[in-house]
């Protein structure tokens, strides 16, 4: 929207309510959710390799320790938030099924892959 003024609208301090408003009139209905659950997290922006740890980490090894489950030749990880030998060795396999370059490393497109196959076998969304 940022074409039609959007972005002018919020620097002269409109909500992004009424930005919605100028644009859509005042009968547009917003809905509010107390919570939103089961949408994958985002990639963190930054490649996850050996020596990586966090939230970010124990993210990616649950959603991988759960395609291993339908996937068998991943092994499974423990989901200790910390990227050793043993996530690298599972984040390869992922790698050379869905047809990644075999790096071990979570890059952009290894974690959008790792997401979308989450998704899809956990059914909380459709796949493209």
């Amino acid at each position: 929207m940022t074409q039609w003024g959007s972005c002018s609208l919020g620097e002269q301090g409109y909500s992004p309510i009424e930005i919605l408003r100028y644009f859509y009139g005042e009968s547009i209905y917003i809905n509010t959710a107390e919570q939103i659950s089961g949408i994958p997290i985002s990639w963190p922006g930054y490649e996850l390799t050996i020596g990586s740890s966090g939230d970010k980490v124990r993210h990616v090894q649950e959603q991988l320790d759960t395609i291993a489950t339908i996937y068998s030749a991943i092994p499974g990880i423990a989901q200790d938030g910390v990227y050793g030998p043993a996530t690298a060795e599972a984040v390869k396999t992922f790698q050379s099924i869905f047809g990644l370059p075999q790096t071990g490393v979570i890059n952009f497109a290894t974690w959008n892959k790792i997401s979308q196959i989450y998704v899809g076998i956990t059914r909380i969304a459709e796949l493209n």
